[in-house]
């Protein structure tokens, strides 16, 4: 470089013009730049001019325009900003200012590319932006802000860099006019500017660095427009970043819940599918649950948008919290969300379910919310493969939470509407996990032991279900469990019979796997064999006959000794699957189960039963089951002897009580059916069977095979003849006289239950020749039938004198362990308290079929008949009845699994018809006779039983659906003739295409209808009463469209007939009401509660004998209608509550902001909102009538109690129609205004004297019996009745201060403000005493829930904003200053408000 040229010496250069300091180029300048810390003394004049700025900067242009344009730019750039940096000067901060501008536009307008070298210089640029003037930042910020909608590339995006230093030096500089309005302007700029994807996710990034600046509705607004911007135009692989950087953004300020619920609301609803989206959502639960574990106030905004909103659950959400469940402090809590979430969901379409007097939309609404709850859970658990390992564990933990809840809707609910239930979707999850997760399957079964073994028996059973579905469906999975398996079965004797049975029954597929585990099995259950309890040694007697028939369908599948060939066992258990087979398991288990018949009667009783389902599996067995009983058979009958059973030889005296200790009835019911399903010949079935007790089937030892089934043949032969004979003293000994000892008698009873079980056993035998024999034989068999129903009531009959006369005379004796009642495992069955009847149904069957016949034959000769031959059939057909009504109740409770249930229960729908024609034929004989009898009418009420036990069968399962068919064809008639008053009943079974639907009416139109008139014109009030109920429970299952016409019906026969029988008259009351669609319902209630107040009376009003609208509410029924009517309406007060309930929460949801499904929902709520006013309105006509009758202490009682209840409903709706501080207020609807008109006019004004009518009807009472109890529930009822009358008031006072309407125009003052009762001069101290402690108790409560009430109310001001409803009367915001005036209202101004209210009036 040359030397520094030295200034002119002569003075009048000082006059000249400066020379232009020689110019440099670029490369001058780069090369400058480059030298190791130049000498500022050396810097060139042409970079400290101001002149020279234009062609420094030129200089950019042309390198712009060079062919590496973004390498030359940025060299010349970097060298200027090094000189720039390293000498400080005015000059060269104008440089920069220049310098960025210049840059900018040519990054702007695409002439230089756009890549790292352009992010270098611009980051560069942030370092040296706050050396240049305030002024000009204001140009680059422009620059940017008009380029941001041509950004489509990453790169360009890469200019937003400079943005963030540029608005904070504004920000706090005083060199610009109003500089904050001037950064909310850029920040809206920004945010209304239109973003494309690639600035969408730069803005997400840039934009937390202005949050110290941005106030909440700008930081609102910008997420917003993220969330509806990603639904469209972000790519798959940039949602994880985004998600991060929003995550990031809520720790710095932005609102969390609005981050969240944007985050759950777009993954939750978006439709984007395939295995991408799931790993992106699983990088996505990886982000959030370190985000939380950063920050934990993130994890309670999750929770809290569940709880708040159910709309807010999807399957993101489930996933989520099941990811947060991983955290420590959240693990139990997002669990708990997650089930409450399901039950909530549950429990709302239960209540819309039942409610009927909400919309069809609304019950759909609710329908599907439960169903994508259900949906949602499953949905992210099958997706749980997909980067989402870490969740496995909470999914494990829900499963089972899931399986212990007993909560939820009903199993017909859950059956009825496709539901899982929590049971079952618990099962379904952790079904999947062990399926998919192979790492789950462990701690799945290690789960399981540990429940089996904690919790109580009732719990476990959901666990065994899922074992026996994995041991189905995985079976070689589960014997790489083996271990496990093998610790859950050694705790068989410590477990409850019920589990343990249940165990050993869901085990059986896995145990065809493995001799091990078989050998193991039986290990155990030969140990419990020996245990001292009895329950025990019960349900191993169970399992050792599961064992037993499950190898014996594995023989008749092909299958020997429990193996299986499978090429899906694991190493471990193949060669184990291949052992070679063993002798036949009941030849090896025989001798431990001889011990059964030397033990308790029911271990014996679950013997035979045992053995009769062997049969039923292998017929062939019957003669080994033979020979194994002849011998025990043998010690109770004696075949040449006078008495050939020795029933007195299997009852014996413990501890003064005599027992059975061998149920010989169940023996020979053993017996019996083992000879009907033992195959007659050897062809009848393979040959094949295995050996039994060292015989096999040959022609040489077949006569030997079957000597023990023709010796039990002969002897139920020999029996039957014995038993035809009556010697019934010599079986259950003689008679005693009345002063006879009361042991003797117990055992005559005891005797005689033996021998009623004996004498079914006879019955079925004969029912079964019957089938079989031809016309001369039935007449003899029929005849031998009816005397064994003669035989079988007078046993009967001893056993009925028995237990009257043990009665009488109370003993203490010392229960044995033997008499000790467990409870029955399923399989394990046990003699009860009340005996079972072993009749089989198809003997039921042919029993109700003699009577009839012998009902037609009657009624064809009935002149010739004598009347002891009448006297007899209504005899035997008042017994049949009677057996015909002990089966179905066994058969109601019945195991419906089990064979010998399916064996002896048969075809139940063959009894409808012949009890049906029983009951006609019955009903045609009384109306024919002018005098009824009561045996006559006995008959019909048994007959009436049967037909309702019938009807609850047909409508338990769909199985049994046809028997209603069956129950109208038994009556002939085509249609019933009606007079002109009917109207909606006869559309009864028109215009129905539904058969199911069709059949409940036709049965109650033609056959129930004409019945009930009958009955009622008889007087037969105890069967009319059970048509009732059956009317009722054949109603409750029609369509709700339908059953309005049944309660029309019913309300037809009130308004018709006069009825004293309280219960009939209650049962016809509940029918009009309950099946009357609303609004009828409370109509109708309205209509008899203004009748019944005329029969009760009122303080005014003298009471009528009945009522001429309504002729069934007279004196006689006048309080079981009023029970009744208040029932019903305080459930429909309890659905109130659910309501309102429900509105609160919506409210809260709104206020909050929460924005999931808004649109459609918001008119289903609000509509459910009028639809509540208007219910409540009904209800407060009918409590008007009840507050001025003349009620009992009792139903006085009861209707404080709902009163209360109304209120407390009318406190929370009000308080909903108060705008929270901020929020615009709404004038109160119509609908509202009449509500409160119509119950401070007719309720809240007359309960105060309803009160007082009370109180003085105590003191003016006689009796003081029960005063001191009284007064309790009243200090307690009363006083809090007024306070929820005046907390409701209080509201309205304050609804009428911000609305200026004022709602309490029509209230009155109350009178009633000290409620302790006058007592009179005589009382004695303690009572006075009382009543002071009461009455103070009174002043705290109403204090105390004052102060809670006050703070609820400040509380609720400072949520969000209430939803506009649209109301064209909408008031504007009140000031601060009257807000807080309306919070202080005092008690003083309230009485001052209606007293201008009543001058008003005046």
């Amino acid at each position: 470089m040359k030397p520094a040229a030295k200034p002119p010496r002569s003075s009048t250069s000082a006059l000249r013009p400066p020379p232009q300091p020689p110019q440099l180029t670029d490369t001058e300048i780069i090369s400058l730049a480059q030298q190791d810390n130049p000498i500022p003394s050396q810097l060139p004049p042409f970079l400290l001019s101001e002149s020279s700025h234009a062609a420094i900067l030129s200089f950019l242009d042309t390198r712009a325009s060079a062919h590496n344009s973004s390498f030359a730019v940025s060299e010349y750039v970097s060298a200027l900003l090094s000189l720039i940096s390293r000498h400080p000067s005015p000059a060269l901060s104008t440089l920069l200012s220049a310098l960025i501008h210049s840059y900018l536009s040519l990054f702007t307008s695409h002439k230089i590319p756009h890549d790292r070298s352009s992010l270098l210089i611009l980051q560069q640029f942030v370092g040296h932006i706050d050396t240049i003037e305030i002024r000009e930042i204001p140009k680059f910020i422009d620059i940017i802000t008009s380029y941001l909608p041509q950004i489509n590339d990453s790169e360009d995006a890469n200019v937003l860099t400079l943005l963030p230093k540029c608005i904070e030096l504004i920000r706090i500089s005083n060199e610009v006019d109003k500089p904050v309005e001037y950064v909310g302007s850029v920040i809206d700029d920004l945010i209304n500017c239109e973003w494309s994807k690639v600035l969408l996710i730069k803005m997400v990034e840039v934009i937390r660095d202005f949050s110290t600046f941005m106030d909440k509705s700008r930081k609102k607004e910008f997420l917003e427009k993220v969330f509806v911007k990603m639904r469209n135009d972000v790519e798959m692989q940039d949602l994880p970043g985004l998600v991060y950087q929003l995550l990031v953004l809520a720790t710095k300020g932005f609102g969390k819940r609005e981050v969240i619920e944007g985050i759950v609301l777009y993954f939750g609803c978006s439709d984007k599918g395939g295995s991408i989206m799931k790993q992106v959502e699983g990088t996505v639960l990886l982000h959030v649950n370190f985000a939380v574990k950063q920050d934990p106030s993130l994890g309670q905004e999750v929770l809290g948008l569940v709880r708040l909103d159910s709309s807010a659950f999807n399957h993101f959400t489930v996933v989520v919290l099941l990811s947060i469940a991983r955290i420590r402090r959240f693990e139990e809590s997002a669990i708990g969300v997650l089930k409450m979430a399901l039950l909530n969901a549950y429990k709302e379409y239960k209540f819309a379910k039942v409610c009927t007097w909400l919309s069809d939309e609304l019950k759909k609404e609710y329908l599907e919310n439960a169903r994508l709850v259900e949906k949602a859970i499953l949905k992210a658990v099958n997706a749980s493969h997909y980067g989402r390992e870490h969740i496995v564990p909470s999914i494990v933990q829900l499963g089972f939470v899931l399986l212990g809840v007993d909560e939820g809707i009903p199993k017909e609910i859950v059956k009825s509407d496709g539901f899982l239930g929590p049971e079952g979707l618990g099962a379904q999850v952790l079904k999947c996990l062990f399926e998919v997760h192979e790492m789950s399957r462990n701690e799945i079964i290690e789960q399981c032991k540990f429940r089996l073994l904690s919790l109580k028996p009732e719990n476990c059973f959901p666990i065994t279900r899922l074992l026996g579905h994995l041991v189905l469906v995985h079976p070689h999975r589960m014997l790489d469990h083996m271990s496990h398996i093998k610790e859950m079965l050694d705790y068989f004797a410590f477990m409850d019979d019920r589990m343990s049975y249940n165990l050993v029954t869901v085990l059986l597929p896995l145990i065809k796997l493995s001799r091990d585990l078989k050998n193991y099995t039986i290990l155990v259950l030969r140990k419990a064999m020996f245990r001292r309890e009895s329950s025990v040694r019960l349900a191993a007697v169970s399992a050792i006959f599961d064992l037993i028939l499950a190898e014996k369908q594995s023989k008749t599948d092909g299958l020997f000794s429990f193996q299986e060939s499978s090429s899906q066992a694991s190493s471990s258990q193949q060669a184990e699957v291949l052992c070679p087979t063993r002798e036949d398991l009941f030849q090896e288990l025989s001798g431990l189960l001889q011990r059964c018949l030397y033990q308790q009667a029911n271990i014996r009783v679950n013997l035979y039963h045992g053995l009769m389902k062997l049969v039923l599996v292998d017929p062939l067995a019957a003669s080994a089951i033979f020979n194994f009983l002849l011998s025990h058979f043998q010690q109770y009958y004696r075949e040449d002897g006078d008495v050939q059973l020795g029933i007195s030889q299997c009852l014996k005296l413990e501890n003064g009580k005599f027992c059975v200790e061998e149920p010989l009835d169940c023996l020979l019911f053993c017996v019996s059916w083992i000879l009907l399903l033992q195959p007659q010949n050897k062809n009848d079935h393979p040959s094949d069977s295995m050996p039994c007790f060292d015989f096999s089937i040959t022609q040489d030892n077949e006569t030997g095979r079957n000597l023990s089934g023709e010796s039990f043949s002969n002897a139920l032969t020999q029996i039957r003849k014995f038993l035809r004979n009556g010697n019934l003293e010599g079986l259950v000994g003689k008679s005693q006289e009345s002063g006879s000892i009361p042991i003797e008698e117990e055992k005559r009873g005891r005797a005689a239950t033996l021998l009623l079980g004996i004498i079914e056993v006879v019955i079925n035998i004969i029912v079964a020749d019957l089938a079989k024999a031809d016309t001369v034989q039935k007449l003899e068999l029929e005849r031998e039938l009816s005397q064994f129903i003669a035989i079988h009531e007078s046993v009967e009959k001893i056993t009925f004198n028995s237990k009257q006369i043990n009665s009488t005379k109370k003993a203490i004796v010392r229960p044995t362990v033997s008499d000790t009642a467990d409870k029955p495992a399923p399989g394990v069955n046990k003699l009860p308290t009340d005996r079972t009847p072993l009749l089989a149904i198809s003997s039921i069957h042919r029993l109700l079929q003699l009577v009839c016949d012998n009902s037609k034959n009657g009624t064809n000769s009935q002149k010739n008949s004598q009347l002891s031959s009448q006297a007899s059939n209504s005899k035997k057909c008042s017994h049949v009845l009677h057996m015909c009504l002990r089966q179905l109740k066994v058969f109601s409770i019945a195991d419906k699994d089990d064979p010998l249930k399916k064996l002896m229960n048969g075809e139940i729908k063959l009894l409808g018809l012949p009890v049906m024609s029983i009951i006609l034929s019955l009903k045609s004989e009384l109306s024919k006779k002018e005098t009824k009898g009561r045996k006559d009418v006995d008959d019909i009420h048994l007959a009436l039983c049967c037909l309702q036990k019938l009807i609850e069968v047909s409508l338990s399962s769909s199985k049994y659906a046809g028997m209603l068919d069956v129950l109208v064809s038994a009556n002939r008639i085509e249609d019933v003739s009606v007079d002109d008053g009917c109207n909606d009943e006869c559309k009864l079974g028109e215009e129905i295409d539904d058969q199911s639907t069709r059949s409940k009416e036709l049965f109650i139109k033609r056959t129930v209808k004409p019945l009930l008139d009958a009955f009622l014109e008889f007087s037969f009030l105890r069967e009319a009463e059970i048509l009732c109920n059956i009317v009722l429970m054949i109603g409750n299952k029609l369509p709700e469209e339908r059953r309005s016409l049944v309660g029309s019906w019913a309300t037809r026969i009130c308004k018709s007939i006069n009825i004293s029988n309280s219960k009939v008259a209650k049962c016809l009351i509940f029918i009009a009401v309950t099946l009357s669609s609303p609004p009828t319902d409370l109509v109708i209630s309205e209509n008899m509660s203004a009748e019944l107040l005329k029969v009760v009376g009122s303080e005014n009003i003298d009471p009528f004998d009945k009522s001429e609208t309504f002729p069934v509410i007279n004196k006689s029924t006048s309080v079981a209608i009023a029970s009744t009517i208040l029932q019903l309406v305080e459930s429909t007060i309890s659905d109130m509550d659910w309501i309102s309930i429900r509105l609160k929460t919506y409210y809260t949801v709104i206020q909050k902001g929460i924005s999931f499904n808004q649109s459609g929902k918001v008119a289903s709520e609000l509509a459910l909102e009028e639809t509540l006013f208007l219910r409540a309105e009904a209800v407060v006509k009918v409590l008007a009538y009840f507050v001025d009758m003349n009620l009992k202490d009792t139903q006085a009682e009861h209707l404080l109690r709902i009163a209360v209840k109304f209120y407390k409903n009318l406190v929370r709706i009000s308080k909903l129609r108060i705008a929270p501080k901020g929020c615009r207020q709404v004038l109160p609807s119509v609908k509202y205004q009449r509500l409160v008109e119509v119950t401070c006019r007719r309720l809240t004004a007359p309960i105060y004297n309803f009160v007082a009518r009370v109180q003085k009807n105590q003191q003016e009472s006689s009796t003081t019996r029960g005063i001191v109890s009284k007064i309790k529930r009243e200090n307690k009822c009363i006083p809090d009745l007024i306070f929820q009358i005046e907390d409701y008031e209080k509201y309205l006072i304050q609804i009428s201060k911000i609305t200026k309407v004022n709602l309490l125009r029509h209230a009155k003052r109350s009178t009633s403000r000290d409620f302790k009762i006058l007592e009179p001069s005589e009382n004695t101290e303690e009572e006075q005493n009382l009543n002071q402690e009461a009455d103070g108790e009174h002043s705290n409560t109403a204090e105390n829930k004052s102060s809670d009430e006050s703070g609820s109310e400040d509380e609720q001001t400072e949520n969000g904003p209430l939803p506009n409803c649209g109301s064209p009367m909408a008031v504007n915001d009140t000031d601060d200053e009257d807000e807080a005036a309306v919070r202080q209202v005092k008690r003083a101004k309230m009485n001052r408000v209606v007293q201008d209210s009543s001058d008003e009036e005046a």
